[in-house]
C-alpha cells in the first residue's frame, strides 16, 4: 500500500465518526488557540512594559537633593534641600569624568497656576524648567512644533513646550503651537506640544507626565521660581551595560563635589534597574502561568487523540485482522493509524492558529490588554499539535500493529 492509499484510507476513517474526531479537533484547537493567545498576552505585556520603562527614560539614573531639618529638629524626606545646582549637573557631563554617562537633563520643577487669554481657561500644572537634553533623557518627542533649545536657555527665552494633556486643558479645539499662556501671570508663547505616554510613578514629573509644562530652565530659575537650585538632575548612562558604572561616576563626582561621604551624602541617586527586574519577574511569572494552563488544555486534547484512536482500534478489529491476512505487515498497520492521528492533530492545530489570530484581532477590544501575534509562535504551535498526534498516537498504532490476523478475524 503505497503513502496515498494510506492518507486516502486515513481520511475515510475519520470522514465516518465525523462527531468524534470532530470533538477530538476541537480539544485540540483550544489547547493551540490557548497557546498562541499566551504568548501573544505575553509579549505584549512585555512590549507594554518596556514602552512604559522608555517613557520614564531609558538607562536612566534620577538624583535628588537630600533632606532638611527645621529649627525644631523635624527633619523632612529627600528632595526637600537645596542641594543640587545646574553647576553639578555640568560637572557630570564631562566625558573625562563621567564616561560612561551620556546625556544630562538638570530638572527645576514647581507645581504653577497657568491661565490663558484666548479662552480665559486655567489649570494648575507641573512647570518643569530644562535643557534641550531632557527631550534625549526622557525618549520624548514633539507631535507639533518644536523643542526649546540652547538658544532658548541662552537667551532666557519666555517659551513653553506643553504636555498633551496640559495642552487639552488650556487649548481645546484650538492649535496651541504660538499661543501665549500665562505662567503664575507671565506670559510665555507656546512653541511645542509633547507626545503622550501617560501615567508614571516617577518622581520628577508627577504622577502624569502629559501634564506638564517644559521651559527652558534659566526661563524657570530666573523668571519663574526665583530659586537657582534644583529639583533633581537626570543622568542617562550610554548603554544599560554601563548604567552601575554611570551610578559609580555620578555618585563619586557629586561627593567630591559637595565635599561630603557616603554616610553624610546631602544627595540619593535612584535607578531605574530595580522598576526593570520587578517588571520582568512580574511578566515571567504570569507568562509560565498562563502558559501552565495552556499546556494542560494541550494534554487534554492529546489524550482525546488517544482515547479516540483506541476506540478506533477496538471497532476495526476486524479490519485489521482481514489486512494482514491479505499481506499487511505491522510496520504498515502501525503507520495507518499514525497517520489518522497526525491528521486529527494537524487539522487541531491549524484551527488553532486560526483562533488565535482572530482571538488576537477581537479580544483587545474587549480586555483592553495588548496582544502580539508571533510567527514563531505559531508555526511551533502546528508543530506541537503534529507532534500530540503522533505521541498520542504512538500506542493504539502499535497495539493495532501487534494483532494476530487470526485472533482478529474471530473478534466479535
Amino acid at each position: 500500500m503505497s503513502w496515498l492509499d494510506t492518507l486516502l484510507t486515513g481520511l475515510d476513517a475519520v470522514r465516518t465518526h465525523r462527531l468524534r474526531s470532530g470533538l477530538t479537533v476541537l480539544g485540540i484547537m483550544i489547547g493551540i488557540g490557548a497557546v498562541i493567545l499566551t504568548v501573544g498576552l505575553g509579549q505584549g505585556a512585555q512590549n507594554q512594559v518596556s514602552s512604559e520603562i522608555n517613557a520614564l527614560g531609558t538607562n536612566l539614573l534620577t538624583v535628588s537633593p537630600g533632606s532638611t531639618t527645621s529649627s525644631s529638629g523635624i527633619r523632612d524626606g529627600f528632595g526637600t534641600a537645596s542641594t543640587l545646582t545646574e553647576s553639578d549637573a555640568t560637572a557630570l557631563s564631562s566625558k573625562t569624568v563621567a564616561p560612561d554617562i551620556g546625556a544630562v537633563a538638570p530638572v527645576a520643577s514647581s507645581s504653577e497656576t497657568l491661565t490663558t487669554a484666548v479662552n480665559t481657561n486655567n489649570w494648575t500644572s507641573t512647570v518643569v524648567g530644562t535643557t534641550p537634553s531632557w527631550q534625549t533623557v526622557r525618549g520624548r518627542t514633539v507631535t507639533q512644533g518644536r523643542f526649546i533649545d540652547n538658544q532658548d536657555v541662552t537667551d532666557h527665552t519666555a517659551v513653553a513646550v506643553l504636555g498633551p494633556t496640559t495642552a487639552s486643558e488650556l487649548f481645546s479645539g484650538i492649535d496651541p503651537v504660538g499661543q501665549t499662556v500665562n505662567v503664575d501671570g507671565i506670559p510665555m508663547t507656546v512653541i511645542g506640544v509633547l507626545n503622550s505616554v501617560g501615567s508614571s510613578s516617577s518622581s520628577t514629573t508627577g504622577s502624569d507626565q502629559d501634564d506638564q509644562v517644559i521651559v527652558p530652565i534659566t526661563t524657570a530659575t530666573e523668571r519663574l521660581f526665583g530659586s537657582t537650585s534644583l529639583s533633581s538632575i537626570l543622568v542617562q548612562s550610554t548603554s544599560s551595560g554601563t548604567l552601575s558604572a554611570a551610578y559609580q561616576e555620578a555618585n563619586a563626582e557629586l561627593l567630591a563635589l559637595h565635599h561630603t561621604t557616603t554616610s553624610d551624602a546631602d544627595f540619593t541617586i535612584a535607578s531605574e534597574a530595580s522598576l526593570v527586574s520587578t517588571a520582568t519577574s512580574v511578566d515571567r511569572t504570569l507568562t509560565i502561568l498562563l502558559g501552565g494552563v495552556a499546556a494542560i488544555s494541550l494534554l487534554v486534547g492529546g489524550i482525546g487523540v488517544m482515547n479516540i484512536m483506541l476506540v478506533s482500534v477496538t471497532e476495526r478489529i476486524r479490519e485489521i485482522g482481514l489486512r494482514k491476512a491479505l499481506g499487511a505487515t505491522p510496520p504498515l498497520i502501525r503507520r495507518q493509524f499514525l497517520l489518522e492521528a497526525s491528521m486529527l492533530g494537524l487539522t487541531g492545530g491549524a484551527l488553532g492558529v486560526l483562533l488565535g489570530v482572530l482571538g488576537s484581532s477581537i479580544l483587545p477590544d474587549i480586555i483592553g490588554y495588548p496582544i502580539t501575534l508571533s510567527i514563531p509562535a505559531g508555526l511551533g504551535a502546528l508543530v506541537v499539535a503534529l507532534a500530540i498526534g503522533l505521541v498520542f498516537g504512538v500506542y493504539p498504532a502499535s497495539r493495532a500493529a501487534r494483532m494476530a490476523p487470526i485472533d482478529a478475524l474471530r473478534s466479535e
